[in-house]
């Protein structure tokens, strides 16, 4: 099993940054993908974005594309998302998720294995 946590969430006003973290404990998260999603009151959970194990593949939203930048630290299981430039529209609960390895780079809520309780994000204008 693997349990995440993240944090780093709060308010902030529109065009500030916020860095969430995600820790992973559990077990070691060999040649899992790390990704991040969001879900907005009265919306589906969208993906944000994803991290390959080595940190070589990543991919995110076109709407983040630019301002946030997903990383992660393997010698600390934990993984980040920086978020620059933030927009009201970025108001979410944030959420760590990983998946397994078994498939390409997975963008999918229903690709990930393992989530977090997601983190508030408000961005206020």
């Amino acid at each position: 099993q693997v349990q995440l946590v993240e944090s780093g969430g709060g308010l902030v006003q529109a065009g500030g940054s916020l860095r969430l973290s995600c820790a992973a404990s559990g077990r070691t998260l060999r040649n899992y993908f790390m990704g991040w999603f969001r879900q907005a009151p009265g919306k589906e959970r969208e993906f944000v974005a994803t991290i390959s194990w080595s940190g070589g593949n990543t991919r995110s939203a076109d709407s983040v594309k630019g301002r946030f930048t997903i990383s992660r630290d393997n010698a600390k299981n934990t993984v980040y998302l920086q978020m620059n430039s933030l927009k009201p529209e970025d108001t979410a609960v944030y959420y760590c998720a990983a998946e397994r390895g078994r498939l390409g780079v997975p963008f999918r809520s229903t690709d990930y294995d393992y989530w977090g309780q997601g983190t508030q994000v408000t961005v206020s204008s």
